[in-house]
């Protein structure tokens, strides 16, 4: 394997995005609209209700939420119009392309300007990262993909699912394909299942971390920042 540290090749900046870009997560807003088409059933949020109201009332952890709303989305994707899953992918977009945080999307910007090579890596849908990451000038997108079937319909499987579990493989497999260095790069998570690929860059940083990652953070004296309302705050 060649050195993925040499000084030869285009420097790479990875982002996570639900929660560190995007305000939200793309995946609850996609869920949310495929009830509200009525292409899910209403009946579909019950699979994760229990733990969003957990989480509202800081009982739980927001992984656990969402964790359910991936078990909501995965449940019901199949037999699902892949023509479908893309209109509604873009109607979330085109309505909600701007809702995200000013220090990433800075960061975002100020890093093309540098020449570097910008990477998503999310457990999102691909298709509604392809069109949320196209618009802030990604380079590359690295997501979940679900199996479709020739008539155009999922069929419940996910692809390449050993890839996209992990973050820090998908960053080596980039490197090694794009010819990219880690020499002078950055990456930006907010919670622990980022921690892999926080481990690998050189300047790793928390944004807006839960409990876990800033606990890390703290031990291994990675930068926090913290962004609430119109203030960006750097921890020591």
């Amino acid at each position: 394997m060649k050195d993925l540290n040499k000084t030869k090749g285009k420097k790479v900046a990875i982002f996570d995005i639900d929660g560190t870009i995007f305000r939200s997560s793309l995946l609850i807003e996609l869920v949310n609209e495929l009830i509200k088409e009525k292409i899910f059933s209403p009946k579909v949020s019950d699979i994760y209700a229990d733990a969003h109201e957990a989480w509202l009332n800081r009982r739980d952890s927001y992984e656990k939420y969402i964790m359910a709303v991936v078990s909501a989305f995965e449940q019901n994707i199949q037999k699902i119009s892949h023509k479908d899953f893309i209109r509604i992918s873009k109607k979330i977009i085109t309505s909600q392309q701007n809702h995200v945080y000013r220090y990433t999307r800075d960061l975002v910007k100020e890093l093309k300007k540098k020449n570097y090579y910008i990477l998503a890596i999310s457990h999102s849908p691909k298709e509604i990262l392809d069109e949320f990451c196209g618009g802030l000038g990604f380079s590359k997108v690295y997501g979940r993909i679900y199996e479709t079937n020739q008539k155009g319909k999922f069929t419940g499987g996910t692809m390449y699912l050993d890839l996209i579990s992990d973050k820090a493989k998908i960053l080596k497999r980039a490197v090694e394909k794009e010819n990219l260095t880690l020499a002078g790069s950055i990456g930006v998570g907010d919670s622990e299942s980022d921690i892999a690929f926080l481990k690998l860059v050189e300047r790793p940083i928390c944004f807006n971390p839960n409990n876990k990652l800033y606990k890390y953070a703290k031990s291994h004296k990675w930068e926090v920042v913290v962004e609430r309302k119109d203030v960006v705050y750097h921890l020591k």
